[in-house]
């Protein structure tokens, strides 16, 4: 691993564990983990270039983003460290150094989920910067996406959302592995690991094992045991609010979803799950409903489309 910060990136389609595998390495003597701050991407928006003269108006646009604070850098420190750098590289660079110093770690990292769709602009902005892409089965996925997105988060802002929440959320779980699986295919092996939720929730300690030799970190029991002191014993938490330990199980598509949901998702979206090696519950989808995916897919696509054409500025406020 590079000395140079962000040290690595987490990412994969929200609802996956990345909160799990954030957790787990931000308990590592020499790493940080930051949480959803979603700012990189949003900073060097419009512009065709890999890295850009860092100007007064770019720190302004990156410190007062509402998601900034999560870095955990007062503004003022920012905006100085702004001051002391001439390209928006070397400006992220110094703010996660900066937050690296704060917790007494050498190294800082990231996890935004969504940055999966922002893999060729990370890779290209921190060359040095490897990714770690959680994936869990989908069909979980989905069940979880429905529950959470109810508040307006995520998929919900998309129009099909009132008319179908689970097949919003399948095709945007297809979207979001998908975009990620296909730009990783021009980075090395040794920048990008796919870790699976079901292994590391069953037997993390291998898992992290091998994440921490990918990273040319010394595997420590700390990982593991990130949950110590903080785990809250209520059964009304989710398990990320409750600060469970790694728990397989906690979800299980096959008592949670009926026949017709099922053969729904799959209709939508089981070619991702055979492609990951996630056996399928209906390996031959009926025409007709191929052909109501094929209809719906359309329409979520535009919907994408439709969004993502809107300038950042202008978007409502929540993250798509």
């Amino acid at each position: 691993m590079s000395t140079r910060n962000p040290a690595l990136f987490v990412v994969g389609c929200p609802r996956s564990g990345t909160t799990l595998l954030q957790r787990m390495l931000d308990h590592h003597p020499q790493l940080v983990v930051t949480n959803d701050t979603h700012f990189i991407p949003r900073g060097h928006d419009g512009f065709a270039v890999d890295d850009i003269e860092l100007t007064p108006e770019l720190v302004d646009r990156v410190v007062t983003y509402r998601r900034f604070p999560r870095l955990g850098l007062p503004e003022d420190a920012a905006r100085r460290l702004g001051s002391g750098v001439n390209t928006y590289r070397d400006f992220v660079s110094a703010l996660y150094d900066e937050v690296a110093l704060m917790h007494g770690k050498p190294l800082a990292g990231e996890k935004t989920p969504d940055y999966v769709r922002h893999l060729p602009l990370l890779s290209r902005l921190f060359p040095w910067a490897p990714f770690l892409h959680i994936l869990r089965d989908g069909r979980d996925v989905a069940l979880s996406v429905v529950d959470w997105a109810r508040d307006g988060k995520g998929p919900s802002k998309l129009p099909l959302w009132d008319e179908d929440p689970l097949g919003t959320a399948t095709l945007w779980w297809r979207w979001q592995v998908g975009t990620g699986r296909r730009d990783a295919s021009s980075l090395s092996d040794i920048r990008y690991l796919e870790v699976r939720y079901e292994s590391l929730a069953a037997e993390p300690e291998p898992v992290l094992r091998s994440v921490a030799t990918f990273l040319g970190l010394e595997y420590t029991s700390a990982m593991v045991a990130f949950h110590k002191g903080r785990t809250i014993d209520d059964p009304n938490l989710s398990a990320k609010k409750a600060w469970l330990p790694a728990t397989p199980g906690l979800r299980d598509w096959r008592d949670a979803l009926t026949v017709e949901e099922l053969l729904w998702f799959e209709a939508l979206a089981g070619d991702l799950l055979s492609e990951l090696g996630y056996e399928r519950a209906f390996p031959h989808i009926p025409k007709q409903e191929k052909s109501r995916a094929e209809r719906f897919e359309r329409e979520f696509e535009a919907q994408i489309r439709r969004r993502r054409s809107a300038p950042v500025l202008n978007r409502p406020s929540r993250e798509a």
